[in-house]
């Protein structure tokens, strides 16, 4: 799977790393709900560092379609909040 990060580029990742990530998503949807600031930025922090230590970063001038879009490391809550579908920033 292509998964962008909004500002930084694209990675590829295998859809087996997927359990681990929706584990830090569903913490993410959590502290958004409770408008838990400082666990949001925690865990967007450590769902983003996740997708570039698991992932294998695209070449820049690659054009792939990009089948998940996360935020930008510094979006605010409302801005991850505008992004989110029923099953939080990660499908599944």
């Amino acid at each position: 799977m292509i998964v962008r990060i909004m500002g930084e580029g694209q990675v590829k990742l295998a859809d087996s790393h997927f359990a681990e990530l929706n584990s830090l998503d569903d913490e993410l949807l959590a502290e958004m709900e409770s408008g838990d600031e400082e666990g949001f930025r925690r865990t967007l922090g450590a769902l983003l560092d996740s997708v570039r230590r698991l992932g294998t970063p695209l070449p820049d001038d690659a054009l792939e379609p990009s089948e998940l879009i996360l935020p930008a490391p510094d979006a605010s809550l409302d801005e991850v909040r505008d992004m989110l579908s029923d099953d939080g920033l990660i499908p599944g």
